[in-house]
């Protein structure tokens, strides 16, 4: 078979490659030559691209075999995410690869910033020896305002606790305790402004935080603040801080970040005290190698139709430590539930009960689902495609969480209705500090198995001899039973045997045992692909 083939239309690290390794066709080409791009993606399974490459609804139309567009690095401007999920395409990013490098870009800007050092440097060099012109301000027990603590936010704050400043934060997502945690006191954002002798923007740019230090926030701050912005362009609001610093309402700035990049005018160059840099933020060789390592495993996962948790266009997100061991499970469990009800269901619930409904279970939902049309459907089934697949056949799904569950600390149902109004049900759960996986229920009845490469399940009226009668078919055919659980809804009532065998049973072994015990049906399920 031909290996999928993977297009690199930009420089990205040696160790990118050897990250893809030798199941991949690696093929080269310049992104931002249009001409060159078009053909180049033609028959492509995945494109890695950088900032350069602008993978648009036309690109991505010209991409027929397209299944995963990867971008190394944090930004996806350049890639038109809607088109993309519209035409079944994952999209992957490296969310993570670079918040050490802008964290300590950061802090090199509130230093140069602190000390005058972009200025004293050019004015040395220029020949002139100014001292006291340059005297700078220390960061000891000085206030250091953070506006948002998320992860690149947290590390600023740690790398600031050893100048002995006292920090501060505003993020109305960030609870008290966990700023406390990071040595960070929890302010409004007024307060914020009001207080702070350096303020330093770590916030995504959204319609709510555009110009949120502008005009009106720059009236709140103290004559001798220096502001700094290596996050997103416009949140600070340029044209508002280049009029308080000429105003003398503002001490300096370090910015990284404009409105509109490239940037190379702006009324913020006019001043000696800002120092500004072409949105270096991720230009590290440490950050880009992170950034190609990560989206080439990412390209990996997706290609070989497996959970991408950096996959943007896919609902769920990044996943919880607590809800991950669990993702695999969830998987089994659709399949199972496929082999039993025998067709799709009418309507489909996934249902998380415990602990772990606390958090975004969304990609337990994911999961199953990738598992019900695994063996449904002819195409590869993903996480991205599995709830168009869902909806292509009419199937309603609906996730259902719940904290409470009484007989397990976490335990994940699917359940479906049939056309016919049968309710087909399986349940399982994870066990112990190695979450070895059970299955708990099947269609009603309280069994405990272990779910396993073949499995076999049987619905009978309970009689004596069925057992015997079920191990000597399969002894005769040479095929071992792993394990065996019976369970009835009243004596004499319906029966279920749920087992586990080394090898599959197939054809007239199983046809013989549902003759045999008169079962109502038997279902066998086959999960070693």
């Amino acid at each position: 078979m031909s290996k999928p083939v993977v297009l690199i239309a930009e420089e990205l690290s040696p160790a990118t490659v050897e990250a893809l390794g030798p199941d991949f066709e690696i093929r080269h080409t310049t992104g931002a030559d249009r001409a060159a791009l078009l053909p180049a993606i033609a028959d492509v399974d995945a494109i890695l691209v950088r900032s350069a490459t602008q993978v648009d609804a036309e690109a991505i139309a010209a991409a027929k075999n397209l299944k995963v567009i990867a971008r190394a690095g944090v930004g996806l401007d350049n890639v038109d995410v809607k088109a993309a999920t519209q035409a079944g395409v994952m999209v992957v990013n490296a969310p993570t690869s670079n918040i050490t490098s802008a964290a300590e870009l950061a802090v090199g800007l509130l230093l140069a910033t602190a000390r005058n050092i972009a200025p004293a440097n050019q004015s040395l060099k220029g020949g002139e020896w100014k001292r006291s012109k340059y005297t700078g301000t220390e960061l000891y027990e000085k206030t250091v305002g953070i506006v948002g603590l998320g992860r690149i936010g947290a590390l600023v704050a740690q790398r600031l606790v050893p100048f002995g400043a006292e920090l501060i934060a505003y993020d109305p997502y960030v609870s008290t305790a966990r700023a406390a945690q990071l040595g960070v006191r929890s302010v409004t954002l007024d307060e914020l402004l009001v207080k702070s002798d350096f303020i330093t923007v770590h916030l995504p740019k959204t319609p709510e935080t555009a110009g949120l230090i502008g005009e009106r926030a720059l009236t709140k701050v103290k004559p001798t603040v220096r502001i700094i912005n290596a996050a997103r362009g416009g949140i600070v609001d340029e044209h508002a801080l280049a009029m308080a610093l000429k105003e003398g309402r503002v001490a300096g700035a370090g910015i990284d970040v404009f409105a509109s990049e490239p940037c190379t005018e702006s009324p913020l160059f006019e001043f000696e005290s800002v120092v500004v840099t072409p949105h270096l933020g991720a230009s590290t060789a440490e950050a880009q190698e992170r950034a190609g390592i990560s989206v080439a495993k990412s390209v990996r996962l997706a290609l070989a139709g497996e959970l991408v948790p950096d996959a943007v266009n896919v609902k769920g997100g990044a996943i919880a430590e607590d809800v991950r061991p669990g993702v695999p499970l969830a998987e089994k469990l659709g399949r199972i539930f496929t082999a039993l009800a025998g067709g799709v269901a009418a309507q489909l619930d996934v249902e998380v009960r415990g602990e772990i409904a606390a958090h975004d279970v969304k990609v337990l939902e994911l999961a199953a689902l990738k598992g019900v049309f695994a063996d449904v459907v002819e195409e590869q089934v993903s996480y991205v495609n599995a709830p168009v697949i869902a909806a292509d056949r009419g199937v309603e799904v609906r996730l259902i969480t719940n904290e409470d569950s009484p007989d397990y600390r976490n335990v994940v149902t699917v359940r479906g209705v049939m056309s016919d109004g049968r309710t087909v049900s399986i349940s399982g759960t994870l066990s112990g500090p190695k979450h070895v996986e059970k299955i708990v229920e099947v269609l009603g009845h309280d069994i405990e198995a272990f779910p396993s490469e073949h499995m076999a399940f049987f619905r009978y009226v309970d009689r004596p001899g069925v057992v015997g009668t079920v191990g000597r078919i399969l002894g005769e055919a040479e095929i071992n039973i792993a394990g065996m659980q019976v369970s009835r809804d009243t004596r004499g009532g319906h029966a279920l045997v749920a087992m586990t065998v080394d090898q599959a049973i197939a054809g007239a072994p199983m046809e013989s045992i549902v003759e045999a015990i008169g079962a109502e049906w038997g279902r066998t399920v086959d999960l070693d692909d």
